[in-house]
């Protein structure tokens, strides 16, 4: 993907923030604060990549309603509200919000279980609990939490939505007819549309193929004319559909054969209706609104992220949380269902020219012009078509180059993508992320949790080193180097360890120094540990000290009065340099211990 920085009118480098009530809404509407430094070239780049992304919505749109099970002008309202409403609040300035393929599979899987005449009613509930969701996590300023969802685990959620969304729009490519209840499981819908759908229907066939084969056609044209120079892509995806809807309402497909289309599409805009919130299915769509939430912010914030990388812009990701809330939000109260930020659109965008925000805006104006002027024309859109689209979406949702690396790169990675497609296939597309999550700290908690002690000995020049396999060390002073994750985590490694130094100064030891400077994030395990250490080599006269001791350390030594019984002149903070402070408190030991040292001591 080329990589594009735009003019220095639209750098980074701000204008003075405004004071007072207007400074803090242009800092919440990013969209407003662009046109400080607008320029009638930001104004033509803009309006070129909305009218580019509009083209390739409209046809994303209905697809993506028409795989949510629901009627496709669902899909062109929400990419007219969401995408407006997103992009005036956008902290990234290409970044395209509205209907996408894996929120409208996790759509799908939430509303199988709901009557199917309450779906629409139900999916703009669950835009509106979503967008809840959304903004108290931007309010609460959590945004940030995001990065510590692995790309491993976002690997493995579109591996597995991807093989969902071929198993849901196979019937509809191959003309089968839809067979299972709506709470069935994707799998078993998708064997009895299979073995007991009446069969396939070529004429579908073809359409779907051929909608295939334009797109794949259109692509390589524009991929030629791209290293010829030309700016401006042949919309494929529009182009691909037009065909097949003229041949479909040229020569009756519909009447003739029965190549199922979409219908009569609604030439107006949507308008303003509160969603229905019955206590009921609130309580029984929250945990999937929760789920979706989260996984719409990964989704938006990754696409963010990548697009940042290649323009060099900054990010604010609790505004981008915010951004994506109110977009959900204010579309459940004009019939949209929820929605994120779009890899495919975000790219034509980026790529088309877009400078700001008002990119966005623009292209849901546009959608919202062609929704007016050309509703009676989609009415012979063949579902085969959409169903194409669709199919196309899932074999491009997956980076198989990032996929292969991480199967590759260790067995920690590759078993939580597995774990998170399988999750997403076998169980639940839309807590597949949830679980992916969990397993994660399942299984590097364990490995974060690994605890290395080290016996260390003293040499003649002066320094330390770790002590050799039968090498003899002094008796009377003790060396020891603890280095890991001092939390609850590690507790049953702690606590073999220290009662390893409590054993090693049974022999004559006169103090034990234990190094902490590469020791992390002490919690109150450790320190009752280290307490149960300090008392018992004190009730045997044997010193404790410490060196090395970080500040977040030394703060719980003082608050749990640990420190005071260890003595002040016995724990040495850590110091920059190579000795990380064990010098100063070797020099200590020395004088803990006074003549009293081996017949081999180096002093």
């Amino acid at each position: 993907m080329e990589q594009q920085r735009h003019g220095p009118e639209m750098t980074d480098d701000l204008p003075a923030p405004l004071p007072g009530p207007l400074g803090r809404l242009f800092r919440h509407v990013p969209a407003l604060d662009s046109l400080r430094r607008y320029s009638w070239r930001a104004l033509g780049g803009d309006l070129t990549a909305g009218m580019t992304v509009a083209t390739v919505a409209v046809p994303q749109a209905m697809a993506y309603a028409t795989l949510a099970g629901l009627p496709p002008q669902y899909g062109l309202y929400t990419a007219i509200v969401m995408t407006g409403v997103g992009a005036l609040l956008d902290s990234s300035r290409q970044l395209i919000n509205g209907p996408t393929n894996a929120i409208s599979i996790a759509l799908l899987s939430a509303l199988a279980t709901v009557p199917e005449g309450e779906r629409l009613s139900a999916a703009v509930l669950l835009a509106f609990l979503v967008g809840g969701v959304q903004l108290g996590i931007a309010l609460l300023r959590l945004g940030d939490l995001t990065r510590y969802v692995s790309h491993s685990v976002i690997l493995g959620f579109t591996l597995g939505a991807g093989t969902l969304l071929v198993l849901d729009q196979a019937k509809n490519l191959l003309g089968l007819e839809a067979r299972g209840a709506p709470e069935d499981h994707f799998l078993k819908r998708f064997w009895l549309s299979l073995t007991d759908g009446g069969g396939v229907h070529w004429p579908t066939v073809l359409i779907g193929a051929g909608t295939i084969a334009i797109v794949l056609t259109v692509r390589q044209f524009n991929g030629l004319m791209r290293r010829r120079g030309a700016r401006f892509p042949v919309p494929q995806h529009l182009v691909a559909v037009a065909i097949m809807a003229a041949l479909v309402g040229v020569f009756r497909l519909d009447e003739r054969f029965g190549v199922k289309i979409v219908g009569a599409v609604p030439t107006s805009l949507p308008h303003f209706q509160a969603p229905q919130l019955h206590w009921e299915r609130v309580r029984s769509l929250s945990g999937n609104a929760f789920a979706i939430a989260i996984l719409g912010l990964l989704e938006a914030v990754a696409m963010a992220k990548a697009i940042a990388a290649r323009t060099g812009q900054k990010l604010d990701i609790n505004q981008q949380c915010l951004s994506e809330g109110a977009a959900n939000l204010a579309g459940s109260f004009f019939q949209c269902f929820p929605g994120s930020g779009s890899l495919t659109r975000s790219a034509v965008n980026q790529q088309a020219g877009a400078v700001t925000q008002w990119s966005g805006v623009f292209a849901a104006a546009a959608v919202a012009v062609t929704v007016l002027l050309l509703g009676e024309q989609a009415r012979y859109i063949p579902r085969a078509s959409l169903a194409g689209l669709l199919m196309l979406a899932a074999f491009r949702m997956v980076d198989r180059r990032q996929l292969a690396f991480h199967l590759r790169a260790t067995r920690f990675d590759a078993g939580v993508v597995l774990a998170t497609a399988l999750a997403a296939v076998f169980i639940s597309v839309e807590f597949c992320v949830v679980i992916g999550v969990f397993l994660s700290f399942v299984l590097y908690l364990p490995r974060a949790a690994r605890v290395r002690l080290t016996q260390l000995v003293h040499t003649p020049d002066g320094g330390v080193r770790e002590r050799a396999s039968g090498e003899q060390a002094c008796d009377r002073l003790l060396l020891f180097r603890l280095e890991g994750e001092l939390f609850f985590g590690a507790e049953p490694e702690l606590k073999e360890h220290l009662a390893a130094v409590e054993r090693a100064a049974r022999d004559g030891a006169g103090a034990v120094v234990l190094l902490l400077e590469r020791a992390r994030n002490p919690d109150a395990a450790f320190l009752s540990l280290l307490d149960a250490l300090e008392v018992s080599l004190r009730g045997r006269g044997v010193a404790l000290l410490l060196g090395g001791v970080e500040p977040d350390l030394g703060r719980g030594l003082a608050r749990s009065g640990l420190a005071a019984r260890i003595g002040a002149g016995r724990i040495v903070e850590g110091r920059p340099g190579h000795d990380a402070g064990w010098r100063e408190v070797v020099h200590s030991a020395y004088r803990v211990l006074g003549d009293a040292l081996c017949s081999g001591c180096p002093r």
